[in-house]
């Protein structure tokens, strides 16, 4: 397979959408920011990170 299809592979396919306190929120974006990642990035990798924890991989 070429790089294209690896891309068409790995697309994000699914949305999480939550609801949570505009200060907390900010705060949130704002410090991912700061350490130079995406909010998206990091809830994906909690999520992961909680899936292999409790053996769901």
């Amino acid at each position: 397979m070429g790089k294209k299809d690896d891309r068409k592979k790995s697309k994000k396919d699914s949305q999480l959408i939550l609801r949570l306190d505009k200060e907390e929120r900010d705060a949130f974006i704002s410090l991912c920011k700061d350490l130079d990642t995406s909010a998206a990035r990091e809830v994906r990798r909690f999520i992961r990170a909680f899936l292999a924890e409790h053996g769901q991989e």
